[in-house]
């Protein structure tokens, strides 16, 4: 059993180290929401709600989850006792509709709790089976192909085991083949639209089969499970669906309709660890892959990301970049790294997330602060 009895949110601000373009807008600075959750006898977890700034992504910010976790949903859990962390969720999600990132950062951080007090690494907890994992990066959309040649390369020469490339019309296919050919067949390369695309689209799309990728991330809009089924019958590319996952029942609905044949799953996305299990359950009995995304999270989020991509079906290199990919400076230490075979490794030595939170740096990035008690 276990019993939060304290929650403080805090706002951190992070500068990338240089911005990141996709389809629906630059990325800069982060601001970012940090939970850490203490219990009567002096256990403390830690997590991080991904929300980003504005609502391109999801109708999620940092500032609306701020007040969902403020208003509703800290109550849901303080005080009260669970007997697993994946109780938590349920109570979260009753009469509560939406704001999963907000329930996530909660949720997630209720893992951590758990797993510190039972003494067991987060990745085992959650039924990890993995000591590494692989990874691969997310190059932003490039001025012009040789710019994104060049990202590329320098990714490969890193040690990275697949190259998502952003997308957008305009910046697709012709950016797609100089990679391609630059670098030859045997890379595993993908692209990602993050929704810039339409079912209009779907004879330009249909270019990119040409050049065996592994997949085409998140085309159509997020609503467009219908569309993206019709889509996925034009094209010999896997399609992979990001933001249209916002649950289990949406993952079965994607498996049922064939609209789409991969899934990224982000746990901030569908609501925490519980559902991010369920929907790798359900795609590990129909054999659909599985890998984790990524959201510009700190080493905190990355620690939460690193332990879900140890799960036996997460079988593609995920968005778990190392800390120096997009910081000066990280917030944990060790700082997460790669080793030379584009492998995370995954901490095993220590309870809960395996990284320690540098508070006094946290301290000093800290713009906004609030406290809740059971």
């Amino acid at each position: 059993m276990f019993s939060i009895q304290r929650i403080t949110l805090r706002e951190i601000r992070l500068t990338l180290k240089e911005p990141f373009r996709i389809s629906s807008g630059v990325v800069t600075e982060r601001r970012i929401c940090l939970l850490e959750l203490h219990t009567a006898d002096g256990v403390t977890g830690w997590s991080e709600c991904v929300a980003g700034e504005q609502p391109n992504y999801s109708p999620e910010t940092i500032d609306t989850a701020w007040h969902a976790i403020r208003e509703w949903l800290a109550a849901r859990v303080l005080g009260v006792e669970f007997a697993e962390p994946g109780d938590v969720f349920a109570a979260l999600d009753r009469n509560i509709r939406g704001h999963h990132m907000a329930k996530a950062a909660v949720e997630m951080g209720c893992w951590d709790v758990a797993a510190r007090q039972r003494g067991v690494a987060l990745s085992r907890l959650l039924g990890g089976t993995r000591d590494r994992v692989p990874t691969g990066i997310s190059i932003g959309i490039q001025r012009d192909p040789d710019a994104l040649v060049a990202r590329a390369k320098q990714a490969v020469a890193q040690g990275y085991r697949k190259i998502k490339m952003k997308i957008e019309p305009g910046s697709d296919v012709e950016f797609v083949r100089a990679v391609r050919e630059e670098l030859g067949p045997g890379l595993h390369l993908m692209a990602d639209a993050n929704s810039a695309y339409s079912l209009r689209d779907a004879d330009h799309l249909k270019q990119l089969d040409a050049f065996n990728l592994i997949m085409i991330e998140q085309p159509l809009d997020r609503e467009d499970l219908l569309r993206h089924a019709k889509l996925q019958r034009v094209l010999a590319t896997p399609i992979c669906l990001d933001e249209s996952i916002t649950s289990v029942d949406r993952a079965a609905d994607m498996i049922e309709l064939d609209a789409g044949r991969i899934v990224n799953i982000k746990p901030g996305r569908v609501g925490g660890f519980a559902v991010s299990k369920a929907i790798h359950d359900l795609c590990l009995q129909h054999a659909v892959p599985v890998w984790c995304g990524g959201m510009f999270e700190s080493g905190v989020g990355r620690s939460h990301n690193v332990a879900l991509a140890s799960l036996p079906n997460f079988s593609l290199p995920g968005d778990v970049s190392p800390s120096a990919r997009y910081w000066e400076r990280d917030i944990v230490t060790p700082e997460w790294t790669m080793d030379r075979d584009g492998m995370v490794h995954v901490p095993l030595h220590a309870a809960g997330i395996g990284v320690t939170v540098d508070t006094g740096r946290v301290d000093d990035l800290t713009v906004r602060r609030e406290e809740f008690t059971a």
